[in-house]
């Protein structure tokens, strides 16, 4: 298998700045889903910071089973696996901790762009989805086993179909320079090394005043799955937890589910 040329600097990098993830790093031609080569590795041993990147995905996934779409070798697909006490509870938090790892990463890459956090785990520039995050556990017994963290990053796509065209966009879209998919790679892990171990271990305190800084759906008019209840996103809690204030100015706490901007879905 040949590595594509932009690549080959991430074991460099990752040993420079002594990055805990990252390694072994092994580059795919393909694969159904990054996710799905780190969930089998783990199950045989794999080591803490083992990580996967492909070219492309035959069955790539975000939440709630939706396809993610990627052109053959322009963005980032990519799956970290962490092997990192996490109490259950505290799950839901760390696709919120990879998405913010994601923001920097791409705000960094293309610095005069608005690059947000969109709860509870997409990253948004200008209301368009440029990642998405699926973070899946392995249990044994009523303990976490193992983490796979599995990030998408659009980067050099600049045409998307007809049907995300308006939903979608690039980090290419949005700086002069040709975005550089190693470099993303390593501050996305250098930020997931120092921010997933804290939250698992002490909750979202640490990061929280960050994620309030670059949250997407403050102040937004929004609707909610199932309930279609609509309102005014109110921040979020220090539990991870979306606010929506309703026209009678009560509070709805959302653990989970689909929350949409009544002007358009993201």
């Amino acid at each position: 298998m040949t590595v594509a040329s932009d690549l080959l600097p991430i074991p460099a990098l990752l040993r420079q700045r002594g990055i805990a993830l990252g390694g072994p790093l092994t580059v795919l031609e393909e694969t159904t889903s990054t996710n799905d080569e780190a969930k089998r590795a783990a199950k045989v041993g794999a080591p803490h910071g083992a990580t996967w990147i492909s070219e492309s995905q035959t069955a790539g996934r975000g939440r709630q089973g939706r396809q993610w779409i990627s052109p053959r070798g322009e963005n980032v697909l990519l799956s970290v696996l962490a092997r990192i006490p996490c109490p259950p509870p505290r799950l839901p938090l760390l696709s919120l901790v990879a998405g913010l790892a994601s923001r920097d990463a791409i705000a960094r890459a293309a610095p005069e762009a608005d690059v947000r956090v969109k709860w509870p785990n997409d990253v948004v520039i200008d209301g368009r989805k440029v990642s998405g995050v699926l973070v899946e556990a392995q249990f044994a017994a009523s303990h976490v086993e193992s983490l796979v963290i599995g990030v998408g990053m659009n980067v050099h796509t600049r045409v998307f179909p007809e049907a995300i065209a308006n939903l979608a966009t690039s980090v290419a879209l949005h700086t002069a320079a040709l975005p550089d998919r190693a470099a993303l790679v390593v501050d996305l892990l250098e930020g997931l090394a120092r921010d997933l171990p804290l939250v698992a271990a002490h909750g979202l305190g640490p990061v929280h005043e960050r994620l309030v800084a670059v949250d997407a759906l403050r102040g937004r008019r929004v609707c909610s799955d199932p309930s279609g209840t609509f309102g005014i996103a109110d921040g979020i809690d220090i539990e991870g937890r979306l606010l929506v204030r309703d026209e009678h100015g009560n509070v709805q706490r959302y653990v989970a589910g689909e929350i949409h901007l009544v002007s358009g879905i993201l």
